[in-house]
């Protein structure tokens, strides 16, 4: 004999059976939508590029070089202005209200998206430098090394305050032999975008006084998160634990915004000594 089921039971069957295939069929959705926003991202971002090359060729090429590398004008692969750029907010004001007293001229009617195409078009031209192991064909290496060596050793040693935290004859020495020249520079540039180089770390001090210590994942104005020295990621509300955040980078962050064209080209000639 069939087992009686009671109306409401029944439906409650039917209503599990079908949020488990509307749960399914949106994960499926998901999992096909990550991919695509990630290639139309990629693609996005590829034409901004495209953009930037064309409008920097229009309106800086003549002082910068179609590829940025300088011509009349500075280098601009290697300027420490681009590396310290997010998204256009220092790039655009240069470009908006010139360099006068360098001779290069305001271009204020540079809209906010011409804007942020020429600088994605320098960071990519940044990031070829960066991610290349070998000199790019079409970068001139001659241009590379047009600094003074011992005005870059005077600076490395004095204002530039380098020597507090590196030695000629400790962690830099033979540097020059290790790393093409393209390389060696990008490294000093850029320092904080290899995945080999030194990470950022936490202290988390809990109410307890209990402390956490670990690699820094996450960090911002509300939430730090990090991972502990067994692997678990664990996140804090900034506003009820001390954090203590140890970036063994930070002088290279201070000193990109102090350092000027001569001083970028003298300290990568005194680097490039270092063989």
């Amino acid at each position: 004999m069939a087992q009686f089921v009671p109306t409401f039971q029944r439906k409650a069957s039917r209503f599990a059976a079908l949020s488990l295939g509307v749960v399914f069929s949106l994960a499926l959705c998901n999992s096909d939508a990550q991919p695509q926003a990630a290639a139309q991202d990629s693609v996005a971002q590829n034409s901004a590029v495209e953009r930037g090359r064309k409008q920097f060729e229009q309106s800086c090429g003549f002082c910068h070089g179609a590829d940025a590398t300088g011509a009349r004008g500075p280098d601009l692969v290697r300027s420490p202005l681009v590396a310290h750029d997010v998204k256009g907010d220092l790039i655009g004001e240069v470009i908006r209200h010139g360099r006068p007293d360098k001779g290069m001229p305001p271009i204020p009617a540079m809209t906010d998206e011409q804007v942020a195409d020429i600088a994605a078009f320098l960071h990519a031209r940044a990031a070829e430098a960066l991610e290349s192991a070998s000199v790019p064909k079409s970068y001139p290496v001659e241009k590379l090394l047009t600094g003074n060596a011992d005005a870059g050793k005077e600076y490395f040693n004095g204002p530039g305050g380098c020597k507090n935290c590196h030695s000629p004859t400790g962690d830099l020495a033979g540097i020059a032999a290790k790393y093409s020249p393209i390389e060696l520079e990008a490294r000093m540039l850029y320092p904080g975008d290899r995945k080999d180089g030194p990470q950022t770390t936490a202290v988390v001090t809990l109410p307890s006084g209990e402390q956490i210590k670990g690699q820094v994942v996450h960090a911002d104005d509300f939430v730090v998160g990090l991972r502990d020295a067994s692997g678990w990621y664990r996140s804090f509300a900034r506003d009820r634990v001390k954090v203590e955040l140890h970036d063994p980078l930070a002088a290279h962050g201070e000193l990109l915004g102090k350092l000027t064209e001569a001083d970028v080209h003298n300290l990568f000639a005194y680097l490039e000594s270092l063989k």
